[in-house]
């Protein structure tokens, strides 16, 4: 892709993943723009956030489905994005399933962050599995996104130890430090055009 990377954020918590985004925009470390916010919860932290930076906030009705993102709330979801200019969507904590014609319309241009390296540790409460397993390290990890959970092409991982005091909440926060770094190196990898998906593989080009 050539010139700032318009992007679209779909959220459902805090945003503070967005946040990073946005904060390496505003530094002028990431050639970017934040073109819309779009959230399924209608008062979530991610759209307040969005508010304070100016950026474009928008609410839009998942319904009638509980854990996807389908039918005409799909729909709606990609008009809105389309009319945006966005060129690439970013899931920042969104609590949905996205289906194949948002997939269909973003090809490998649809990116997720997971609190765990994958493909271990798929699912919710990524980081509370680990430490239930007994896992010396965790993480997190930044991947396109296809129609399984959480099994997409992987752009890049990094990597946190698990100590021996840790707890969820413990080892849950020093994840989303790495998430706040992560998140941004790979879109600069995007924006500069050097992301190639080789089948399950994702080269990264000089």
């Amino acid at each position: 892709m050539s010139g700032t990377l318009k992007i679209g954020v779909l959220g459902s918590g805090s945003g503070s993943n967005m946040q990073s985004i946005q904060d390496a925009i505003e530094a002028g470390s990431l050639d970017a723009r934040i073109v819309s916010v779009v959230s399924d919860v209608p008062d979530a932290g991610i759209l307040r956030r969005a508010e304070r930076h100016g950026l474009d906030a928008a609410y839009l009705d998942p319904a009638p489905f509980k854990t996807k993102l389908d039918g005409e709330a799909e729909a709606r979801t990609i008009a809105h994005l389309e009319r945006r200019g966005v060129e690439v969507v970013v899931l920042a904590g969104f609590m949905r399933i996205v289906k194949p014609g948002l997939l269909a319309r973003f090809p490998d241009r649809v990116l997720n962050i997971h609190p765990a390296l994958l493909p271990a540790f798929t699912g919710i409460a990524a980081w509370r599995q680990a430490l239930d397993y007994g896992a010396k390290v965790a993480g997190c990890t930044v991947h396109f996104v296809d129609a399984g959970t959480d099994t997409g092409p992987i752009i890049l991982q990094r990597a946190v130890p698990v100590l021996e005091d840790d707890t969820p909440e413990s080892l849950h926060a020093r994840i989303q430090a790495q998430e706040h770094e992560a998140y941004p190196e790979a879109l600069r990898l995007m924006a500069a055009g050097r992301l190639r998906v080789e089948g399950r593989r994702v080269r990264i080009l000089p």
